[in-house]
């Protein structure tokens, strides 16, 4: 049977340090700066190597979103940027993730709160509260096409935060 894999991460823990820039310049803090190697590792750990990493353009995540490709031997080059995952809505995300090209097996979505626990409650069927920064969920779906998944229709494999 034809499977997809998808993991969701926040990224990293994120200030203010420039209370000139706004929501969307926030880069990552020190403790997020420290958390991001470490959980990227975690994920190596349980074998998960994406096919495409998409992100949210806000600093942050493309921040996240380097740190993890780095660890994963994914080509920080090739992260896609999408500005969905910053205007948060679970239709706009769900609608990204259903347009995946269908040959892809395993993809990682980095985003923001409260969405991206919504988003993991929503896909999996299951409570799994708030995400904290840096935290990440992986759900397998039973699926050829990337189409197929909606609500409850994941199985949480394995969630980790730092």
């Amino acid at each position: 049977m034809a499977m997809k894999t998808l993991c969701l991460l926040r990224h990293a823990k994120a200030g203010w340090q420039n209370a000139q820039a706004g929501d969307f310049e926030r880069e990552l803090d020190q403790r997020g700066l420290a958390d991001a190697p470490v959980m990227a590792q975690r994920l190596r750990d349980h074998a998960f190597f994406p096919e495409l990493i998409v992100a949210s353009p806000a600093r942050r995540t493309r921040q996240t979103a380097s740190i993890f490709a780095e660890s994963l031997g994914y080509p920080v080059d090739r992260i896609v940027y999408d500005g969905k995952i910053y205007y948060e809505a679970l239709d706009l995300l769900l609608s990204l993730i259903q347009a995946f090209d269908d040959q892809l097996a395993r993809v990682m979505l980095v985003g923001h709160n409260p969405y991206i626990s919504l988003l993991a409650e929503w896909l999996g069927g299951e409570k799994i509260g708030t995400i904290p920064p840096c935290g990440l969920a992986a759900f397998t779906f039973p699926v050829a096409s990337w189409r197929e998944i909606g609500r409850n229709s994941g199985s949480l494999v394995f969630s980790d935060y730092p």
